[in-house]
């Protein structure tokens, strides 16, 4: 069938994602690497009354923009406009506080993974548990606003993700996929479903302070290929108010972007990983045994079929890299010869490669917000030089990317102390569209071969369109085996082997930036 007569009969999937900074909608056809549309809606989180948030009003209309986007490049390239779809699938940045009371009335504004503000909570369940519990898990936020004795706790009858709200107003089904479920409170991979011995413990512990069970406050775990519901005639007015899709389509569970990113870079089988990288960066490296120890670097989370995942997750990723080439953009303005982005950035990007490998004695912090693997409750953007540093453009550049892989090269130490083995690491995000320089920078970070790849290009979006798309062949094959007969089969990758100077200069760097980190506690402190 040709495009156009997919489009009109149904033969594809949707997926929408949710992240940071934009929320994207991809549509593929029965061929899961043909991206036959795309659409977009930009956004930005507010920081508000001390918690990072976004108003569902915003997710409401996000999403109602980036649908009617895809719709309208469907219809210039195929001059038509979709009904309906083979499949449906929705993903978000995961984590995070969205508590609802019995009637299905948001109880506090949303409160995102960013928020570091879960401290006290996360240390006292780590104790508890026997597992490290992030900041950023909706258990700790719960448990901070228990410790809180915050008033809308006893009125709290479920809680989900962002993924699964969006769900939870398409389908009517309180679910979520298990990767994105393992961001809220730790699974048992043997079951696929919340760790039932965790599940009591905390129970015990949080007594009568709520209102019910932890377990009937979360949402129903479902791994990859579970049917997950079907989209309603309020879901599909809520998606598209102008009224042209149709109810009835398929949905798959809603996941997390890590997961969907574990999908977009066909790493969900044991010894392979994945990087990603834009507002936070994090790696997620698939287990074939369980961590000897417990790490307040490492979150144990799971693939979306319910593999267990080690997870370095760092808060800030790309954004002050971004930002200092807005603030270059606008002196070449300025100077009567502006550029657009992408040349702003192959520019400065190839600059960095001229830059001597240890970045000559520069150090950069992207911390614009707290970084707890680096023991940082809040963020200060920072560079720092001495006074017989080499100060060029091309090892501040250098400096800047380097920064932007730092504390993550922090948490990847604990993973090989651990013993922890990989057979290929995937890189994907905004900052390696440009050949051959943030990629060859993490390679010598991870002391270990990165590849990159044109299908990850549409990120998580695609991934959840791919998992939308394995809902009919789920009962075939397992996600591994369906990823890499029908989706990567013929896929074409570069592979970036580390070079021993950048190597040796990435640790002096390192050993630098951790010396550094007092220099940037202080400034938390001070500013």
């Amino acid at each position: 069938m040709s495009a156009r007569e997919q489009i009109l009969a149904g033969r594809t999937a949707l997926g929408i994602e949710l992240g940071s900074t934009r929320i994207k909608a991809c549509l593929i056809g029965e061929d899961a690497t043909t991206v036959l549309a795309t659409g977009s809606h930009d956004w930005e989180n507010r920081l508000e009354d001390g918690h990072w948030t976004y108003a569902l009003d915003d997710v409401e209309r996000g999403l109602q923009a980036a649908y009617a986007e895809v719709v309208a490049d469907v219809h210039d390239r195929y001059g038509v406009r979709p009904q309906t779809f083979g499949a449906l699938g929705v993903s978000a940045m995961m984590h995070g506080y969205l508590a609802f009371d019995e009637s299905g009335k948001l109880l506090v504004p949303f409160r995102t993974w960013r928020d570091t503000t879960t401290g006290a909570a996360a240390d006292e369940l780590t104790e508890l548990l026997g597992v490290n519990i992030p900041l950023r898990w909706s258990i700790a936020h719960l448990h901070q606003a228990v410790i809180d004795a915050e008033p809308h706790v006893r009125q709290v009858a479920s809680l989900t993700t962002l993924a699964g709200y969006v769900h939870w107003r398409l389908t009517g089904r309180r679910v979520l996929g298990v990767g994105d479920a393992s961001g809220m409170f730790p699974i048992d991979s043997a079951t696929g479903d919340y760790d039932a011995r965790m599940l009591d413990a905390y129970d015990a512990h949080a007594g009568d302070r709520l209102s019910a069970s932890v377990r009937d406050l979360l949402p129903e775990v479902l791994p990859a290929g579970a049917p997950a519901g079907e989209l309603t005639v309020d879901g599909a007015a809520f998606l598209d108010p102008a009224g042209g899709l149709r109810p009835g389509v398929p949905l798959c569970p809603p996941e997390g972007d890590a997961g969907t990113g574990m999908v977009a870079t066909n790493s969900v089988a044991p010894r392979t990983g994945n990087i990603s990288a834009g507002t936070s960066i994090f790696a997620m490296v698939v287990l074939e045994n369980a961590l000897a120890e417990v790490h307040h670097e490492i979150d144990l989370v799971t693939t979306p079929a319910g593999d267990p995942v080690a997870m370095v997750h760092c808060n800030n990723g790309a954004s002050e890299l971004a930002a200092w080439t807005g603030l270059f953009r606008r002196f070449a303005e300025a100077a009567g010869h502006p550029v657009g982005p992408d040349t702003a950035f192959e520019t400065l990007f190839g600059e960095a490669l001229a830059g001597e490998p240890d970045a000559g004695g520069l150090v950069a912090f992207n911390h614009l917000a707290g970084e707890p693997i680096a023991g940082l409750t809040a963020g200060r953007p920072l560079f720092v030089r001495t006074p017989d540093s080499e100060f060029s453009l091309a090892n501040f550049m250098r400096a800047q990317l380097y920064g932007v892989f730092g504390t993550l090269a922090l948490g990847m130490q604990v993973l090989e102390r651990e013993g922890v083995a990989l057979d290929r690491m995937f890189a994907h995000g905004g900052m390696f569209r440009t050949a051959g320089v943030a990629q060859r920078f993490l390679a010598a970070a991870l002391r270990a071969p990165v590849a990159v790849g044109d299908l990850a290009a549409e990120g998580g979006a695609w991934g959840i369109a791919v998992l939308a798309s394995y809902l009919r062949h789920a009962g075939e094959s397992g996600l591994a085996e369906y990823l890499d007969r029908h989706v990567f089969a013929a896929a074409s990758l570069s592979v970036t082997d580390p070079l021993a100077e950048d190597v040796t200069g990435f640790i002096a760097y390192l050993d630098r930036y951790r010396a550094a980190l007092a220099v940037e506690a202080a400034a938390v402190e001070a500013l």
